[in-house]
């Protein structure tokens, strides 16, 4: 048998009834019609929204704010001059996968940045993707 609109049913169980409320004490749900005594949220004419909105602040108070400010964009990780003359000899590469397995960074996802206002010794180093202070920056271009 095809299925149409026709002979569509609902699965048992997936609707219930509302509860019929105010139809006498008999019933389970007379008297004050499962809405307590009195206040705003007994009375006829009160939206569920409004009353929603009542409890915003309890609930941004129950969540764990970050203090600050938190910046996209990622930190430089900092080699010194020092470093670079300590553990490179000449005509070296420096990379972010050198620097990772001499141990001078931790992670391979973020910016790497040289700094330090000493002389670089080794010479003819290529770096690749790396950063430099304006010092360094001159030491690099008058090598």
């Amino acid at each position: 048998m095809a299925i149409s609109l026709s002979n569509v049913k609902k699965s048992s169980g997936s609707s219930n009834k509302g509860k019929r409320l105010g139809r006498g004490n008999a019933s389970g749900k007379g008297t004050y019609s499962g809405r307590g005594l009195k206040g705003q949220k007994s009375r006829a004419g009160v939206s569920r929204f409004k009353l929603k909105r009542l409890g915003m602040k309890k609930n941004l108070l129950k969540i764990p704010k970050t203090r600050g400010f938190r910046s996209l964009s990622p930190k430089n990780q900092v080699v010194s001059v020092v470093k670079i003359n300590e553990n490179f000899k000449d005509n070296e590469v420096v990379n972010i996968s050198t620097l990772l397995e001499k141990k001078l960074v931790s992670k391979k996802d973020l910016p790497v940045k040289i700094l330090g206002k000493e002389k670089l010794i080794p010479k003819g180093l290529k770096f690749e993707k790396i950063l430099f202070s304006d010092s360094v920056k001159k030491q690099i271009e008058e090598k």
